[in-house]
């Protein structure tokens, strides 16, 4: 399924080599072409199945080096893609042919605990952010896994475990420095090119390079309490269903999903359970822990459990928790989503029948809770869009090997359409999209009433769609 390719020993015939040498004096950091000690390196990313070959690597230190990389691409017309942490899952970070700008080097995180505002740069994991903010006791809601980079996972959304009180990472957005198509540094806020923060909110790397995110900072932690009681997958959907009920009254403070996976065999589980699939009601309360313990504890007594993970703990940790799950470039990985529309019995049922027996025993995947403060933005107040479902389920499919690619994208795509008559509207969240191969209609349908609007930032912002390597929304 990866495409392969000849080694060549210059860049694309477009670019040619002096072109390249003179871009190499006008920047601080790296310029890479094939051939050069480090490029194979810097061309790889976290989903091991993306094998793209760039014509030129911008290895950016700064927002000069980024400027110079994004008119050096339009002199030699030709795509950028960007990369910062490397970890979205359809592979966008690299493109082939065209010229690739390594943000990796931009990581710094500066918090002002007096105004509650953290400035991040581009560049930068959510590791990076979380160790200066949980200094003061503040926290941005980011993601699950705390080497997903911060620009990828905020462009397309954010799903985290504090999206019940505070919402999606987008929420906290309040303003930006974007490297656009013509060269130009542009600063968004709701004063100033208030338009290209809207897009930027949901609409993904489509209007320019991020080279600094600017969030309002919340209260969170240093602990709090992490629920993750697991049950078996043979033992049926009771669990699940109770878990439905239980959150109904909760969702303004609990954020919580449930996740299947395989038992490894690893002495920190009981020995009789390896290789069996199980599933995990995980949920984190955005509070106190004491309360936070006392208002969890009916999920972890729902049945005989294979384990129980539960207890108090620093954010941080909990931040870190699900890292080592997949190990940057070890796997293969294709990864699709539904909005579902409710979680009904039969909805359930189909989860578990599919859940019992993938082709890889890494694979995963999640019912994650909606509801509480991602629900209270209204469709219209970023690109994002309409946030009524309930509940969202991604199906991430990770195995070794080549030779099962195709067993694997197979069973991914069968479950996914079994679950299109529990979706919402055939919408996606657009960090979980496959390699987005439905194209437009699919980026059309997620975006629903706001695609219109996008566009026409496109058309302002990026007229030639020299940043396409996304879910693309073309020029209007």
């Amino acid at each position: 399924m990866s495409r392969q390719h000849d080694l060549p020993d210059s860049p694309a015939a477009s670019i040619p080599r002096a072109a390249v040498e003179v871009l190499r004096t006008s920047v601080l950091g790296d310029v890479l072409v094939a051939g050069d000690q480090d490029y194979e390196h810097a061309r790889a990313v976290w989903n091991g199945m993306i094998d793209r070959r760039p014509a030129v690597i911008v290895r950016c230190k700064c927002e000069a080096d980024v400027s110079a990389a994004v008119l050096f691409a339009g002199d030699h017309d030709v795509p950028v893609s960007i990369r910062g942490g490397g970890h979205n899952v359809a592979g966008y970070a690299v493109c082939d042919d065209g010229v690739m700008l390594d943000l990796s080097s931009m990581r710094g995180v500066q918090v002002d605990p007096e105004r509650r505002r953290a400035r991040v740069e581009g560049g930068a994991i959510w590791r990076d952010v979380d160790r200066e903010t949980q200094a003061f006791g503040l926290a941005v809601p980011g993601g699950l896994i705390s080497d997903t980079g911060v620009a990828g996972l905020t462009l397309s959304g954010g799903i985290g475990w504090l999206r019940s009180r505070y919402g999606l990472t987008i929420d906290s957005l309040v303003s930006a420095d974007v490297v656009t198509a013509d060269g130009h540094l542009v600063h968004t806020s709701a004063d100033e090119n208030a338009d290209l923060l809207w897009a930027l909110k949901g609409g993904g790397g489509n209007f320019g390079v991020v080279t600094t995110f600017e969030f309002a900072l919340h209260e969170a932690g240093p602990r709090l309490m992490f629920c993750a009681p697991l049950y078996r997958v043979a033992a049926g959907s009771e669990p699940i269903r109770y878990w439905r009920e239980f959150l109904a009254d909760k969702l303004d403070d609990v954020g919580s999903l449930i996740e299947f996976s395989t038992i490894p065999h690893d002495p920190d589980y009981p020995e009789q359970f390896w290789g069996e699939r199980i599933y995990t009601i995980a949920a984190v309360y955005a509070g106190d822990a004491d309360v936070g313990e006392q208002l969890l504890e009916p999920l972890r007594g729902l049945g005989d459990l294979v384990a129980d993970f539960s207890g108090q703990m620093d954010y941080c940790d909990i931040q870190q928790l699900f890292d080592t799950l997949i190990p940057f470039g070890q796997y293969r990985c294709y990864w699709k989503s539904h909005y579902l529309s409710g979680l009904t019995d039969a909805a359930i049922d189909v989860i578990l029948e599919r859940n019992a027996a993938p082709p890889s025993p890494n694979t995963l995947s999640s019912i994650w809770a909606f509801g509480g403060a991602t629900a209270r933005v209204a469709p219209a107040e970023s690109a994002f869009g309409d946030r009524s479902m309930p509940y969202m389920l991604s199906i991430d499919s990770i195995w070794a090997g080549s030779e099962n690619d195709e067993a694997n994208i197979t069973w991914t795509r069968e479950f996914w359409e079994r679950m299109r008559p529990h979706s919402d509207r055939g919408r996606i969240y657009l960090n979980f999209p496959g390699f987005g191969e439905e194209g437009e209609e699919l980026v059309r349908r997620s975006y629903g009433a706001n695609f219109a609007k996008l566009a026409e930032i496109k058309t302002r912002y990026d007229p030639a769609n020299r940043f396409r390597f996304n879910q693309n929304i073309r020029p209007g």
